[in-house]
């Protein structure tokens, strides 16, 4: 059953935070972070999960995010981190839109947006531009076949995206 929730999933840094904030002010549901969840939970940064805990560690509380997610939360717009889009119960959880990037249009925003560094230092699979961009061409594929919907973000300002998004939030809460 479809809770009302809208997930976004996407490569780091298409845009999925800034897009699921500005459809919470447009559409009045709540807007949640899965990498600021994350955080909490382990009171740490990600970095710093990845850093003394190994990505593995970081998967099974990503795994244990979802199972709450699908048990306590409606009406939402959800971000969810790059590789959260793996979880068995993703779309148990609600309407799954997957933000469509090149890496390199990716990348190009994070790098003129403000403190690009910070930005790119907070990605841990970012350190190494090759390693990233051939998980981007991996990841393609996995994510447009989770996808409920897929839209296309590449040179779009966040108002066209949120503008887009808000079609498909309307015609699925008329389901």
């Amino acid at each position: 059953m479809k809770k009302n929730n809208f997930i976004l999933i996407g490569f780091m840094g298409v845009g999925k935070g800034t897009t699921a904030r500005a459809l919470a002010k447009k559409t009045g549901l709540f807007c949640i972070d899965c990498d600021d969840l994350i955080e909490s939970y382990a009171n740490k940064k990600i970095k710093q999960i990845f850093a003394d805990d190994g990505e593995s560690e970081f998967r099974k509380i990503e795994k244990k995010l979802a199972k709450f997610l699908e048990k306590n939360v409606q009406n939402a717009i959800i971000s969810t981190g790059g590789g959260f889009f793996a979880v068995k119960n993703l779309n148990k959880i609600g309407t799954v839109i997957y933000l469509k990037s090149s890496f390199e249009a990716i990348f190009e925003r994070i790098s003129k947006s403000e403190n690009s560094e910070k930005k790119i230092a907070k990605r841990p699979l970012l350190k190494d531009l090759d390693k990233a961009k051939s998980l981007h061409a991996e990841r393609d594929a996995k994510y447009a076949k989770k996808a409920d919907f897929i839209v296309e973000v590449e040179n779009l300002s966040a108002e066209q995206i949120v503008k887009k998004i808000q079609k498909i939030i309307k015609k699925e809460s008329k389901k």
